[in-house]
């Protein structure tokens, strides 16, 4: 029986179930999907020596057990990221805060210069009802004037007719 890889590196390779295999292959072999496995998961870590190697060398001693902690050292690796995840979340907050405070001033900026505009379209449709008033005002003071003039024109005309009329009764009269 075999079945096909989905192994990104070839996936035309076909790869064998350890019951296909003799019993010293398949320990071989086993042990190997476990070296790939590790290799594949470190991404750039250290390489992980073979089991088989680690006991064959018995001068590793104290060295091992630091090898052994170093590309396992994964509690340690968690810890840093709930770390750096903390320090993120706290930066996160603080952004957050800021920019809400940003925000909230902002309004207020936004809000007093409604008011202002507000305050001066007010202002300025006031003068404008007001420069409407007085030009209105204006208008019929400036009409007033020219029926004043007409008037004391017209008066004066009179006047002379009157006088005129006064010497004609006058002469009329002797």
């Amino acid at each position: 029986m075999s079945t096909v890889s989905s192994s990104s590196r070839d996936p035309t390779r076909t790869r064998r179930t350890p019951t296909d295999l003799p019993a010293s292959l398949s320990s071989r072999t086993s042990r190997h999907e476990r070296e790939s496995k590790l290799d594949s998961s470190a991404s750039g870590a250290v390489r992980a020596t073979p089991l088989s190697s680690r006991r064959d060398n018995p001068t590793r001693g104290a060295g091992q057990a630091a090898d052994d902690t170093n590309p396992k050292d994964y509690k340690k690796m968690y810890e840093q990221a709930l770390q750096t995840n903390e320090k993120l979340k706290t930066r996160l907050g603080d952004s957050r805060k800021e920019l809400a405070r940003i925000q909230a001033r902002l309004e207020r900026v936004t809000q007093k210069q409604g008011k202002i505009s507000e305050s001066k379209s007010n202002v300025m449709e006031t003068e404008k009802r007001e420069k409407h008033v007085l030009e209105k005002k204006i208008s019929e003071m400036e009409d007033e004037l020219k029926v004043k003039t007409e008037l004391k024109n017209e008066n004066l005309r009179l006047k002379d007719e009157n006088g005129a009329l006064i010497r004609v009764i006058s002469k009329l009269s002797k």
